[in-house]
């Protein structure tokens, strides 16, 4: 007896056991605090602890001698010129581990929203690998723990990224009034576009959805636009200074060549996966089957073009599954570019530190020490808002093709839930939303910040 149970709810406990595993294997490991391993801090101290000796360090110019630095106090002044004392412009260079990291704010709930999200997508993986038997009913065949994972998964982001959006002093109350702005424009579209999605759109029909839930999707997609506009500044402004657009050619804020290329490629392939589910543009891609009938019959030179821009080998079928995959491909991309990015995130407070020293002869570094303090202190509030977007990308991805159809027959479900198919296709357009508001933004602020001229400081 004991037997036919663990085999008829083999798939079930396979997620549960996967699940426990990997939550113990993370934790044990430390693996959020192992993503973050070796990026490079900088702090500015108030002042400069003496040497054993007696020395204090001191920023070396290029064309001094190597060696202990002299004592500044034993320089002779100069009357016609401003005292500044160098030592206050010291700047120190940490690599990250956990004992730094453990003082960071929003510490504890990176860790806990990297592990459930990885213990999400393995469960949504492990449910497309098994497949899933719809015959056999909603609990026997273990959708309900991808479904009941992700459904954790998406409030605890999106509650974390509204908070996020409005922390004090973590971003700026021009970026927080413009969140607000575009989450309304966000709304509008949403309540306007609805209808005619399936114009637009290839493959998302939304016929089934009554107006309440128009509504509260209108709202999701409002919600969305207003949390990505702040993380999307931040990878464009990580871009802008990663890709040396500044010309500063220094080599301690920039990337090397395989940064740079992460970053190139991450950005060009959002905006391409953004824009082949346009339909104009899909519809190159797509191959169009009826062209040899147009041409039959008229052979004018409408039907050249539909036969040059439609046949390019494409089934219906298989563009669909070419675009999921783009959709997938651009969300790992982006989880690989985290760390350059950051890396830039943390660079940007040394590049204002750099500017405000040769800004003048006497330069003011109150701003730079407080910068770098703020980068410092809401490091992980920046790795959560980056880390946002891709993974919501990947927990609708899955959603997307989880099919069970055995759910309409619950009790007091089938009259609130629509079908499978719609949601499926709900989830499916929400990932490809979050893809266009990450490019569309990006894109924006990169040609912003490429005319802008007191861009750090």
């Amino acid at each position: 007896m004991m037997v036919q149970l663990v085999l008829l709810y083999k798939a079930p406990l396979l997620h549960a056991s996967l699940s426990l595993f990997l939550a113990f294997f993370i934790a044990f490991f430390r693996l959020p605090i192992l993503f973050l391993y070796a990026l490079q801090t900088y702090i500015h101290p108030d002042a400069q602890p003496s040497t054993s000796n007696g020395l204090r360090a001191a920023i070396r110019r290029p064309s001094a001698p190597e060696g202990p630095a002299p004592d500044l106090r034993k320089r002779p002044k100069n009357k016609d010129k401003l005292d500044f004392d160098e030592k206050n412009a010291q700047i120190f260079r940490l690599r990250l581990d956990h004992a730094h990291l453990q003082s960071r704010l929003y510490i504890d709930q990176y860790c806990v929203a990297f592990t459930v999200s990885f213990v999400t997508l393995s469960s949504l993986f492990l449910h497309s690998y098994l497949g899933s038997d719809t015959n056999s009913g909603f609990f026997v065949s273990g959708a309900f723990v991808p479904i009941l994972l992700s459904s954790l998964s998406l409030y605890m982001w999106v509650m974390m990224l509204a908070r996020l959006t409005f922390e004090r002093s973590a971003s700026r109350r021009s970026e927080k009034q413009l969140s607000v702005l575009f989450g309304v424009f966000g709304i509008f579209v949403g309540i306007l576009g609805l209808d005619h999605t399936s114009s637009l759109l290839l493959d998302l029909h939304f016929a089934g959805l009554d107006g309440f839930w128009k509504v509260l999707l209108a709202a999701f997609m409002g919600f969305i636009s207003l949390v990505l506009f702040i993380p999307a500044a931040r990878i464009a402004r990580s871009f802008w200074l990663g890709t040396d657009q500044i010309r500063c050619n220094l080599s301690m804020i920039t990337c090397g060549w395989f940064g740079r290329t992460i970053l190139y490629a991450n950005q060009l392939f959002v905006i391409f996966t953004a824009l082949i589910w346009i339909k104009p543009l899909a519809e190159i891609f797509v191959n169009n089957s009826n062209f040899n009938n147009n041409n039959s019959k008229g052979g004018s030179e409408v039907g050249n073009a539909e036969k040059l821009l439609g046949n390019m080998g494409f089934s219906p079928s298989d563009f669909g599954n070419f675009r999921w995959w783009c959709l997938f491909g651009s969300s790992l991309l982006q989880i690989v570019a985290l760390r350059p990015s950051l890396q830039m995130y943390l660079n940007e407070a040394l590049l204002s530190w750099y500017q405000r020293l040769h800004a003048s002869k006497v330069p003011d570094l109150d701003y730079s020490r407080a910068k770098m303090f703020l980068h410092n202190h809401y490091l992980c509030l920046v790795v959560l808002q980056f880390l946002g977007p891709p993974v919501l990308v990947l927990l609708f991805l899955g959603l997307s093709q989880i099919d069970v159809p055995s759910i309409a027959n619950l009790p007091l479900l089938s009259d609130l839930l629509p079908s499978s198919t719609l949601v499926k296709g709900v989830a499916l357009f929400l990932s490809w939303w979050i893809t266009f508001l990450y490019a569309i933004f990006s894109s924006v602020m990169l040609l912003l910040h490429r005319h802008c001229v007191l861009y750090i400081s």
